[in-house]
């Protein structure tokens, strides 16, 4: 008989659109159509015998980033509200939480410090861990305006990707050695004598700790350990250095790894060393993947901040909102999603409410994610298409597609809120988000009635400073405006902290710390076992797990596979096209091999995109983060294996 794993169809599934409630059967364990009262009965009835059996922290909330701000404001108030816990987070710690964390670090604000228009005003960009041009190709075109306009570019990865193409240069880094990269170019800026002494002096703290942190990463040792030409490295320095403006920019490259938010801070670090931050021109630009990924944390859908991003450790900031919302807010952090699925696994979080997420699919090594997620007592899933996560559910929710069947607004990379406009109705019993959200509130005892979402937003105003001056009609007006917006009188200048550039230290404000961070090489180690190292990402045709952009065609949609240098495929002994098998230390899977030449021997590619056919994620490994949660995506050790050879019995 034939190999199954090389005839199977490797045709993307169809999710379909759910139009109806559905219930766990108690009888026969399979979900069932159910009307909204009962549905909603059953998810309101389980979140309360699960936090009168056990507390408030036995309840998580997965809030979603593709939905509006506004119902991000409601589903962080309900968890702090209704259930009386701080356990709420969404995908941004599957991607930007680092970001925010090294940025919140440095300047107390996690947004990116510059628009979009100055991209195109720049000098010089620095894409580092970032195929934009795939991943982000609304900026992108951005960034051709720019180039347009004479900037240079320079791109950094360890593949010579789609967007390097466009580069002056590309710098083919090792995976996972970002940090002894930006050390070399910090000791070349400093040894050159490039750093910008009046900047560091007036407007940062610790160069001295720093500078001695990056002194042992000379050119040589970092050509080494990094794989780049020391030439390479030290071009780099004095381009960056020497540019009147610059923009550094990354993407997953730089947060999806177990030490993430040290590498995002040894790329803020080079912004501190050289002043490029806080001018028209200058700054740090981390590109956000999905529309309102920045919105959902502006929001406080995040376990350490309330809405506006104001910390929770705060007194006069839980007050103000406590008076608002008349409860008490816990005075500790809750925890984050990886934390949720880790106190799962320990008994500790019994119930989850999901909204728009895919954990099952999108977590690294998610046969773990599906297995814990099945120890739940309760689980309740809010969604528009039936997931492999709702599919675990005991209650399933139709809810309502943000961009079109939703009023709104949603933040983006650079910090602009926009409008979004409800063009469609939800299609058969499917509703809004919000009144989904209230009407489970109702049946715990917490009557809210928002007459619209503007209504939403004004209270979202009322307590956030930063976009107290956004209103509906102002950002119709403006066509979205940035935060931070204290006033309806005025707008603030496209870029952050201006005020490090003031000549009065009372203006100038408290200084930006240069934050020392050590090399870690990725967890995942390559052995005679596992030589080949994986590395993930996206595809232009295609959206993140797939549920969304598998539904319609794509002349550019090749399915998955793995992509491998030419020189290890003449190794292997591998064709274009041939099905192989990909092992790593948790789990195998097989796909066509892709040879790309813009591959270097040892490192292959894969996304997570068709996970019905080839589910990447079953090889990715759970290292995370300490300080932001988020998983080493780009670092499996894997091997690479040719398939016994088709046999007929």
């Amino acid at each position: 008989m034939k190999d199954r794993n090389r005839s199977r169809s490797r045709t993307p599934k169809v999710y379909p659109r759910i139009t109806h409630p559905l219930v766990r059967d108690t009888k026969n364990g399979e979900l069932r159509r159910a009307t909204w009262d009962e549905a909603l009965d059953r998810a309101a009835g389980g979140f309360a015998r699960t936090t009168g059996a056990h507390g408030p922290d036995a309840f998580g909330m997965f809030s979603c980033a593709r939905s509006t701000n506004e119902m991000n404001y409601v589903a962080q108030k309900f968890t702090r509200v209704v259930i009386g816990t701080n356990n709420v987070d969404s995908c941004n710690r599957t991607c930007h939480a680092p970001s925010v964390a090294g940025l919140s670090a440095a300047f107390g604000s996690g947004g990116g410090t510059s628009s979009y228009q100055e991209v195109e005003d720049t000098d010089l960009i620095v894409m580092w861990g970032s195929n934009a041009r795939f991943a982000h190709p609304i900026f992108f075109q951005h960034v051709l305006k720019g180039i347009h306009n004479g900037a240079r570019m320079y791109a950094i990865d360890p593949r010579r990707t789609s967007t390097a193409e466009w580069a002056d240069r590309w710098l083919g880094l090792n995976v996972g050695t970002d940090i002894p990269l930006a050390h070399a170019v910090a000791r070349e800026i400093i040894h050159a004598g490039l750093a910008n002494t009046a900047f560091i002096e007036r407007a940062t703290s610790g160069y001295e700790e720093y500078a001695a942190e990056v002194e042992p990463w000379t050119l040589t040792v970092a050509e080494q350990v990094t794989g780049v030409p020391a030439d390479a490295i030290r071009e780099l320095a004095h381009a960056y250095a020497t540019a009147e403006r610059a923009q550094l920019c990354w993407t997953l490259g730089i947060t999806e790894h177990h030490n993430a938010t040290d590498n995002v801070r040894a790329l803020i670090n080079l912004s501190l060393l050289t002043g490029h931050v806080g001018r028209h021109g200058s700054g740090l630009q981390p590109l956000r993947g999905q529309n309102n990924v920045q919105g959902g944390g502006d929001m406080g859908a995040i376990p350490n901040r309330l809405p506006g991003f104001q910390d929770i450790l705060e007194p006069a900031t839980r007050a103000k909102f406590e008076a608002s919302w008349n409860t008490v807010i816990q005075p500790r952090y809750g925890l984050n999603l990886t934390e949720m699925l880790d106190a799962i696994e320990r008994g500790r979080l019994k119930a989850v409410y999901c909204i728009g997420e895919n954990p099952a699919q999108s977590e690294a090594d998610c046969e773990h994610t599906i297995q814990r997620l099945k120890m739940l007592d309760h689980l309740v899933v809010q969604d528009i298409f039936l997931t492999k996560t709702a599919e675990l559910a005991d209650v399933v929710l139709p809810a309502s597609a943000s961009w079109c069947e939703s009023d709104g607004t949603a933040t983006n990379s650079e910090r602009r809120v926009q409008r979004v406009r409800k063009a469609v109705s939800p299609p058969g019993e499917a509703r809004d988000d919000i009144a989904i959200i209230c009407d489970l509130a109702a049946r715990l005892g917490h009557n809210w009635k928002y007459a619209d979402s503007e209504e939403v937003w004004n209270e979202l105003r009322a307590v956030s400073p930063d976009h107290y001056g956004m209103t509906y009609a102002r950002l119709e007006e403006h066509q979205g405006i940035q935060w931070p917006c204290p006033s309806e009188d005025r707008l603030e200048p496209t870029y952050l902290h201006a005020r490090l550039w003031e000549k009065d230290p009372a203006k100038r404000g408290m200084p930006a710390p240069f934050g020392p961070v050590k090399h870690s090489p990725p967890v995942d180690l390559l052995d005679e076992q596992y030589p080949i190292r994986l590395t993930t990402g996206r595809r232009l045709d295609s959206y993140n797990t797939g549920v969304q952009s598998s539904g319609f065609a794509s002349p550019l949609r090749r399915g998955e596979n793995i992509e491998l240098s030419p020189e290890d495929a003449a190794a292997y002994g591998i064709a274009h096209g041939e099905e192989v098998r990909i092992a790593s230390r948790r789990g195998e899977v097989t796909a066509p091999a892709w040879i790309d030449p813009g591959l270097r021997p040892g490192l292959a590619f894969m996304t997570m995109h068709f996970p019905d056919e080839v589910d990447t994620n079953q090889l990715t490994i759970e290292a995370t983060c300490p300080i932001a949660g988020t998983a080493e995506y780009k670092a499996t050790a894997v091997r690479v294996e040719k398939l016994a050879v088709a046999s007929w019995t």
